[in-house]
């Protein structure tokens, strides 16, 4: 049978754990030496090196177009494709992202243990994709302003090559698109004025993150996009407590200006909906065994606590008080989340 690999700090959880177990007399010491022989410490973290490398990787080559972008004679030469009709440029760099997914996806079923690169492969399909979809609409563009129809043409072209590719990433595109041409379809029908319906835009996306969510839940029904149910779940999520928290700050203001006459303690109602939101969805996540849910709820409780108390406290609390306090409460956070830890590994 193999070894469990393990890092240090669980090996040695195990190690006093089963010197406990036999002192204790839980269990004779043959069997504390085959439940020793049955892990090892592993070696250095390979896997989370090759993800930061690829992400670093990524970086530094932005950072190398950027650089390249000011170099006067890539100006003049920029200058000169400028001219290129939008349609070639278009057809280019669609030509490049169907290339690129395809040597990622081919990659992905021959070396599948490469995830990182392949991953890396992916994503700059995908910036030629969007490359591609912008230049199309300007080539076809009106002048009507109507932008919001390419934000949705990415939404079917990234969610077909997502079921194409079976790729998360990808999908991850779809669903931000998504988003994008949910924020400007409703500044579009408003004449881009600061209210939907009612709603300024982070009152929008909290209704928009609670239908992605629902939808999500349904996705575990739809056996074509099931694959892709907690990824969307996830992302949903992101939307609707972001928003949450946004609309506590700043409530169903539309500009700064209108938010800037008020006083905070007049939005508090806010604060308390995103408070009691995110105590539901943790309540949820404990009983329903969703972890999702719990750690959204979680941090996002904490994070809406701590808002409020800049918001309200911080001119009329002395700083060693505070300091004192939040060094406190994020220690008895970090004790309990190790007293969970312990029991979940224990049950692993």
């Amino acid at each position: 049978m193999a070894k469990l690999n393990l890092d240090k700090q669980e090996s040695e959880f195990l190690d006093s754990t089963i010197r406990q177990w036999k002192t204790e007399g839980f269990i004779d010491s043959e069997t504390a030496e085959i439940l020793s022989a049955s892990y090892e410490v592993k070696g250095f973290d390979w896997k989370r090196l090759a993800q930061y490398s690829f992400w670093v990787a990524l970086a530094c080559g932005i950072i190398a177009i950027a650089s390249l972008i000011i170099d006067d004679a890539v100006i003049k030469w920029l200058e000169k494709v400028y001219d290129t009709p939008d349609i070639i440029i278009s057809l280019v760099s669609g030509m490049l992202a169907g290339g690129l997914l395809y040597e990622g996806s081919k990659r992905k079923k021959k070396y599948p243990e490469r995830v990182f690169s392949n991953e890396a492969i992916i994503f700059f399909g995908i910036l030629f994709t969007a490359s591609c979809i912008a230049f199309l609409g300007k080539t076809f563009d009106n002048g009507s302003g109507h932008f919001s129809i390419l934000f949705l043409l990415s939404v079917f072209v990234y969610a077909l090559l997502a079921l194409k590719f079976r790729s998360g990433l990808i999908w991850a595109f779809a669903l931000v698109s998504l988003g994008s041409w949910f924020g400007t379809e409703t500044g579009y029908q408003t004449d881009w004025s600061h209210y939907f319906l009612g709603m300024n835009y982070p009152l929008r996306f909290v209704a928009f993150g609670l239908l992605l969510v629902s939808f999500s839940l349904v996705m575990i029904k739809i056996k074509i996009v099931n694959e892709f149910q907690e990824l969307t779940y996830v992302i949903g999520m992101l939307y609707l407590f972001v928003s949450l928290w946004l609309l506590s700050i700043f409530g169903n203001f539309g500009t700064l200006e209108d938010w800037m006459k008020v006083k905070q303690i007049e939005l508090v109602y806010w604060g308390i909906i995103s408070v009691l939101t995110a105590i539901a969805f943790t309540i949820y996540g404990l009983r329903r065994k969703d972890y999702i849910a719990r750690e959204f709820g979680i941090t996002f409780l904490l994070i809406n606590l701590y808002s409020r108390y800049f918001e309200y406290l911080w001119d009329i609390t002395d700083k060693t008080i505070f300091f004192a306090a939040l060094a406190l409460s994020f220690w008895l956070i970090g004790r309990k989340a190790e007293k969970i830890w312990n029991v979940e590994f224990l049950k692993k």
